[in-house]
């Protein structure tokens, strides 16, 4: 390769397109998944990728690995497995915060090693939630060593996250523009990266017992935090929310201003209750719709003090009571009751208000506050423009609340009776994705068909519905995927990924050995994930690193592999989909994240160049 390569007009417009995706990803001014359609259709119009190959990148390996892999963890969920789960870990943590930990970030990080890290904290937020509920350990404390425990576990495998299902699909794209003599890439097998897995995991668990355990501690003393819990309790919903009171029907005389209003109406009335539950007629409703009428004889279930619900229905005329005669069955705890979610980076809820989504209209949820940055949001509530990493408090029946929360718009926090459930198909599950694994470790076929055989047996047998699959995947994740992919290959083919490798040999020293040359990959692919993801970092950066080997003499797959795990070293902003479903919950400030995710980094840099130059010992 030359380093006075010269600059054409389509390393241009690649080089173009990547700053436009950059831009887009940092000002959020587009959704993700619509900016690398743009991208995508860009590349087609402009012919820098041929027509016919322009799509492929949705039949590719890639995606439909990350699609199976989502569908198979939505399998496990179905069984009840972590719940079983969570009880196990309490029996084994006998009760000693620091083994409790320990054992839950072991558990997950392994879990992590063959699902989608969004999927595995989705699904470990509810287990969270009832061990720290049962255990007395905060939040603060136990989630962000349980994501990074996710993070790094899922270096295991080719499977755990998106930047290693895209390395092998890049490796073989670049095999079309190597130099004339180079040696073809190969693709990695599954478990190849077994050994960098297995050091950042186990450096994960010894960082937060010795060091980031004691300080996340620290800094839940500084802010004054109690060590509160998100169990379903009255105390914690008053102490965090301002949410409090019992639960009253207030029966509509004919003499009440309500008769004829809409429930938004009366809900907007000053000094109202929350307004939880409307019996009128024979139409009796949890959170019912804001254009459902009010009228002589309708129960209203609210929630407040009792003075104030006193207040209110005595100035609207409403004869008052305690005992809940016609809603109580409504308002059973194992039935109904409020919990708390948060909304991951890929829903389809940012950027719109509850008014909008119509959420107790369509999905039968009343929003009752968000908590953003810390601050506590009840007034006008739906009218706030949600965001990502926005804290939930809902009020429902728990089927609805299961229903709604199939479609991954949301992750539930708060442990609650989930319907749906097939316990007994658990040994089937079980037995079906040992058998997957297995398949994977003997037999030489890809890995997105191995990780299809498993989806094939648990729709066959039942442990998920067909309907149920479909809901599993993130379609934006997809697009997402998909849609940037063709870029990697321009990066590549156009020569831009050749131009910037020797633009950036020119500015180096003379003789730079290939790892420091790595730590430089790997520094600066993890400063690209914080600003356009860890996709985006890693179709823009593997190219890129694949020249910068060929042009030292360093091995193209180490370098790439190098890139490819760096792609994912965020613990520190929201821009890692995992760490962004934490902050919610477990109530962080961006300083804390910096504070013990920064030297996690380095740690994480440091462990990924030396394993990886061990495993390539001898290579180019």
């Amino acid at each position: 390769m030359e380093s006075g390569l010269t600059l054409t007009n389509d390393m241009r417009l690649v080089l173009g397109l990547v700053g436009f995706s950059m831009a887009m990803f940092l000002f959020d001014r587009i959704r993700a998944d619509l900016v690398a359609l743009v991208v995508l259709v860009v590349l087609g119009v402009t012919g820098l990728v041929a027509p016919e190959e322009i799509f492929s990148g949705f039949s590719g390996n890639a995606v439909i690995s990350i699609m199976a892999t989502m569908v198979l963890g939505a399998g496990l969920d179905r069984t009840g497995a972590l719940n079983r789960l969570a009880g196990w870990l309490l029996r084994r943590g006998h009760g000693k915060e620091k083994r409790l930990l320990a054992m839950t970030s072991l558990v997950a990080g392994l879990n992590s090693a063959f699902m989608q890290n969004p999927s595995v904290m989705s699904l470990y937020l509810p287990v969270a939630a009832r061990l720290s509920a049962r255990s007395g350990l905060s939040m603060s404390r136990l989630l962000l060593p349980l994501a990074a425990a996710i993070v790094m576990g899922a270096a295991l495998t080719m499977v755990g996250n998106s930047p290693l299902i895209l390395l092998n699909d890049l490796l073989v794209s670049a095999n079309n523009n190597l130099p004339s003599g180079a040696a073809t890439l190969e693709q990695l097998p599954m478990f190849a990266p077994a050994p960098v897995g297995v050091t950042l995991l186990a450096a994960a668990l010894l960082y937060f017992h010795f060091y980031g355990n004691r300080k996340l501690a620290e800094l839940e003393s500084e802010g004054g935090e109690e060590n509160v819990t998100p169990a379903r309790t009255e105390s914690y919903f008053a102490r965090t929310y301002g949410i409090e009171g019992d639960v009253f029907e207030l029966v509509v005389s004919p003499e009440s201003p309500l008769v004829g209003m809409a429930v938004a109406e009366a809900e907007s009335l000053h000094n109202a209750p929350l307004l939880l539950a409307l019996k009128s007629g024979n139409d009796t409703r949890l959170a019912p719709p804001a254009d459902m009428r009010i009228w002589v004889g309708s129960v209203l279930g609210v929630m407040g003090p009792r003075q104030q619900v006193a207040d209110f229905a005595q100035n609207q005329f409403l004869r008052m009571s305690s005992r809940l005669r016609n809603l109580g069955d409504l308002f059973n705890p194992a039935r109904a009751g409020i919990s708390e979610a948060v909304l991951p980076p890929t829903s389809r809820f940012i950027g719109k208000s509850a008014r909008e989504l119509r959420l107790r209209k369509q999905l039968g949820i009343s929003l009752l506050a968000i908590n953003r940055d810390k601050q506590v949001i009840r007034e006008d509530v739906r009218s706030v423009p949600l965001r990502a990493g926005d804290m939930l408090v809902f009020h429902s029946i728990w089927q609805d609340l299961a229903q709604a929360a199939e479609s991954r718009d949301f992750a539930v926090v708060t442990d609650y009776p989930k319907g749906e459930q097939r316990p007994h198909k658990f040994k089937i599950a079980m037995a079906i994705f040992a058998f997957t694994i297995l398949i994977a470790l003997t037999a030489k076929l890809p890995v997105s068909l191995t990780l299809m055989t498993g989806v094939a047996g648990m729709l066959l047998t039942g442990v998920l519905k067909m309907d149920e699959a479909y809901a599993a995947i993130s379609w934006k994740t997809v697009f997402l995927t998909a849609g940037l992919i063709p870029l990697g290959w321009a990066m590549d083919s156009s020569g831009a990924a050749a131009w910037v490798a020797g633009n950036t040999l020119d500015r180096l020293p003379e003789g730079t050995p290939p790892w420091l040359l790595q730590i430089v990959v790997a520094v600066l692919t993890t400063a690209f994930s914080l600003v356009i993801s860890h996709v985006g970092a890693t179709i823009v950066m593997v190219p890129i690193a694949i020249n910068l080997a060929l042009a030292v003499g360093g091995d193209p797959t180490a370098f790439a592999l190098v890139t490819a795990l760096s792609a994912s070293n965020n613990f520190m902003t929201a821009s890692n989909p995992v760490i962004s479903m934490i902050t919610g919950p477990a109530n962080y400030a961006s300083r804390d994240l910096w504070r013990v995710g920064a030297p996690l980094s380095a740690i994480y840099t440091l462990i990924v160049v030396v394993v990886v130059n061990l495993m390539f010992w001898g290579g180019r």
